[in-house]
């Protein structure tokens, strides 16, 4: 469990507007940070087995508030996961993906539309000093 003074600095760092104690982002910073706490009590601890249930409903809770974050404020969820350096999911991953594939194909149509582009200009250039 938290101190209170850890939790008020947890909650300053993360908070969107003044009054902000509870918010998502809030919310799985403090996990988070609990998370961590209960993980080093159980490498010390290795049969503490109230200790490890208790730390994977905490996984679990953190784990729904990252996918209600992420549908419902995707540009948080990103700031956040980075912040609290955490594991992006599958989803994000595999639209990320898509996003820079999508990407390097447009990129690679320009280049070839503006190849053409080179190439009609030199044969027409071509074709008129055959003309003359």
């Amino acid at each position: 469990m938290l101190d209170a003074k850890k939790k008020s600095r947890i909650i300053a760092k993360f908070k969107t507007h003044d009054k902000d104690t509870g918010s998502a982002e809030v919310q799985i910073a403090i996990l988070s940070e609990e998370i961590k706490e209960l993980t080093k009590h159980l490498q010390q601890h290795k049969h503490d087995h109230s200790s490890r249930r208790g730390l994977l409903k905490k996984l679990g809770e953190r784990r729904r508030l990252l996918r209600y974050l992420e549908s419902e404020n995707e540009a948080g969820y990103h700031k956040l996961i980075e912040t609290l350096k955490l594991k992006p999911s599958k989803r994000s991953q595999k639209e990320a993906e898509i996003k820079r594939i999508l990407e390097e194909e447009a990129r690679d149509e320009a280049e070839n539309e503006e190849a053409e582009n080179l190439k009609k200009a030199t044969d027409e250039e071509t074709e008129k000093k055959e003309n003359k």
